[in-house]
């Protein structure tokens, strides 16, 4: 669908979902956006709904100034993919033992692993890079850096809520492994700080929504903001790909004889920032629910634990800043599945995927999100498709 241009106060509201369809809680969240004196363009995605600070599946574009809550509490929350030499024939009938082994490596939940993994074991990252990351730990913000041990056991862990290690078959039966996380409690914990700090500054106190507090460039503040932002993103990124190295290794060991291969691993941030130039103005666009789809990007659209996802590539629309959704979106809160869904409806929209079945995932049932395919269709000038995946694993946290 072509996008649909709202009013708003100092940028129009351009937006890939139908304004009939979004409550009201998140449109006004969009119209307070609209009114920050730095904005130069607001994209909102076909899984927009209301969000903690700022809205789900928002793109905002600001010159001299990021809204660290914009970005959300998870700093580079994102989705990685590989496909596998494997194939549904290689899969054994029952997958819970795999399932099982999945999770003993990749602990879940707000478990973490007993010792720091060597990340050269698991796919030989470059000493010098890891030492470099590790040793810029020391720069970031005072009020977290006894956090180092427990970030460390934290790297290659999947967290809990929305976050998910998967198993998927493509259209023609090729095994994929994808996942879903982000920068841990370090990451949870760094923007908070920043954004209790944004909200003391004189320049945010008249603003219509305090959570929309800036920091404005060439200032001690935002630059502070910016190197913990940056780390905490190159956190995520690693996280991503330590837990993809962890997920290898289990299904090497499972399928030892038939030798498995891996295609290069598509990767890709969902809640952060990047410097980026559009109309001759240097930018900093805020992704919150939302990928990057420059001309050729591929990208993960995932939807729930019971239907399917999307890898996709990007043709580079310029009106959205080059974005696109980052996955089905909610359509209810979580207490509101819990209230409206029975672990019977979990076990009725889950059938056929060897996954969680309990009353601490009922509020991950497909019925609490919008349907992919919907959110796929509304985005065609946005992205192509390149595989349809659908699960047979699930791992929850």
């Amino acid at each position: 669908m072509p996008y649909v241009e709202m009013p708003g106060d100092q940028v129009p509201i351009r937006m890939w979902a139908d304004p009939a369809s979004v409550e009201d809680l998140a449109m006004q969240q969009l119209r307070n956006v609209s009114t920050l004196p730095w904005i130069k363009g607001l994209a909102v995605m076909p899984d927009v709904h209301f969000g903690k600070g700022a809205t789900v599946g928002s793109v905002i574009a600001m010159e001299g100034a990021v809204c660290p809550a914009a970005v959300g509490v998870d700093i580079g929350c994102g989705m990685s993919a590989v496909k596998s030499s494997l194939t549904a024939n290689d899969l054994p009938g029952d997958l819970s033992g795999l399932r099982s082994r999945i999770e003993q490596a990749i602990p879940v939940g707000r478990g973490m692993h007993r010792e720091s993994v060597d990340p050269e074991r698991v796919f030989g990252f470059p000493a010098e890079g890891w030492g470099d990351f590790w040793g810029r730990f020391d720069t970031v913000a005072d009020s977290v850096k006894f956090r180092r041990e427990r970030a460390m056991l934290q790297m290659g862990t999947l967290g809990g809520g929305n976050h998910f290690v998967e198993l998927c078959l493509d259209e023609t039966g090729a095994v994929w492994l994808m996942l879903h996380s982000g920068s841990r409690n370090i990451g949870a914990e760094l923007a908070a700080h920043h954004i209790g700090e944004a909200q003391k500054l004189p320049h945010n106190q008249d603003l219509i929504d305090r959570d929309l507090a800036v920091f404005v460039a060439e200032t001690p503040q935002m630059a502070a903001y910016r190197n913990d932002l940056f780390w905490a993103q190159e956190y995520a990124k690693y996280n991503r790909a330590m837990m993809m190295g962890l997920f290898q290794e289990v299904v090497r060991r499972e399928f030892r004889k038939a030798k498995v291969s891996f295609r290069p691993v598509i990767s890709c941030h969902h809640n952060y920032v990047s410097e980026e130039r559009y109309d001759g103005m240097d930018l900093l666009v805020t992704r919150k629910g939302a990928i990057r789809a420059g001309s050729g990007d591929h990208g993960i659209i995932p939807g729930s634990m019971g239907t399917g996802s999307y890898i996709v590539k990007g043709l580079g629309n310029e009106k959205s800043f080059n974005s696109a959704s980052h996955g089905a979106g909610r359509k209810m809160s979580r207490n509101q599945a819990r209230k409206r869904f029975s672990t019977r409806d979990l076990e009725d929209q889950t059938r056929g995927v060897e996954c969680r079945k309990d009353e601490g995932v009922v509020d991950e049932i497909p019925g609490a999100y919008k349907p992919i395919e919907k959110v796929i269709e509304q985005q065609r000038d946005l992205v192509e498709i390149v595989a349809k995946l659908k699960q047979v694993i699930c791992v929850k946290g």
